[in-house]
């Protein structure tokens, strides 16, 4: 496993892997994992998807700063490189991209790329601009390394959905490759920020999973005939309930358009005309934590 921290050196030995194919009659398929570090098992599991489907995996670790609003937690998210690179070693990855700040915004930066739209809803409302710095560093990201495939986790729906608009809109050539959520033994979705949690907020955070998963197994009968109205009531009631949760948003809306669905739209098995997400973003003391599912459109027989 080879680490790099300046883009020069990572693009040089990119290009000599697919000249070295090249010379030899190959094709070289390569994945990138675009990360903010701290990683977990969420994490691994993308990695292990990429190992498993490509020549040659790149890691990027970096904490982007032009994603965080000006109250967030850019400066205490929390960082363990040590940790981060025996991961990816024990998970085959040959290349690992950890730049500085200054190596990827030498300085102001000027041009950033937006969607507009998709960035406007869920936690694009209540995080002005964020998506527009993940859109920007993963464009970036994507024109640095050039992979063949990219691998993001579900876990921030919303923004597989930026990104893949992204991808379709500026011609970007790779597959974007969605992997689900990974959670915890007792349905917390892994995540980086779970390490703010407290014991009693985390043993909390469980009403997201409990809920959502309900949510989902009642809207997959065919027999509930359940709408979109009545199950987002139910959803917000029972994650209120919770003393320490503050809901940010409980939303329910077609994926991956993120259009809000109207209220008597059946959600049930049978009914359903589009994939739906179930969204919920809520805070437990200072951290907040985001989880979803997916429910799948009905397939005609």
């Amino acid at each position: 496993m080879k680490t790099f921290t300046n883009i020069l050196p990572l693009r040089n030995e990119l290009k000599d892997a697919r000249f070295s194919a090249a010379r030899e009659g190959k094709s070289l398929r390569i994945a990138l994992v675009p990360t903010m570090g701290y990683l977990h098992e969420g994490h691994a599991s993308l990695l292990r998807k990429a190992r498993a489907e490509n020549d040659l995996v790149v890691l990027s670790i970096f904490v982007n700063p032009i994603q965080f609003g000006p109250n967030e937690d850019f400066e205490r998210y929390p960082r363990d490189p040590e940790k981060d690179l025996a991961l990816a070693e024990r998970e085959g990855v040959d290349f690992v991209f950890m730049p500085s700040v200054e190596e990827m915004y030498p300085q102001p930066t000027r041009t950033h790329i937006k969607v507009e739209g998709l960035t406007d809803v869920l936690c694009g409302a209540s995080r002005p601009g964020h998506f527009d710095g993940v859109t920007t560093v993963v464009g970036k990201l994507l024109h640095i390394v050039q992979p063949d495939r990219a691998y993001f986790g579900q876990k921030d729906a919303q923004q597989v959905a930026v990104i893949a608009q992204m991808v379709l809109d500026l011609n970007f050539d790779v597959e974007m490759i969605p992997c689900p959520i990974v959670r915890e033994a007792d349905g917390l979705a892994l995540s980086s920020r779970n390490v703010y949690l407290s014991a009693e907020e985390r043993q909390a955070a469980l009403v997201l999973s409990r809920n959502l998963l309900a949510a989902q197994a009642k809207a997959n009968t065919t027999e509930s005939r359940v709408t979109a109205g009545e199950l987002l009531t139910e959803l917000r009631d029972a994650i209120g309930a919770e003393p320490l949760a503050v809901i940010d948003y409980v939303e329910i809306a077609d994926f991956p358009g993120l259009s809000p669905l109207a209220a008597d739209e059946r959600l049930d098995a049978a009914g359903r005309r589009s994939d739906v997400l179930i969204a919920v973003a809520v805070k437990f003391g200072s951290t907040r934590l985001i989880d979803n599912v997916i429910l799948t459109k009905k397939v005609n027989d």
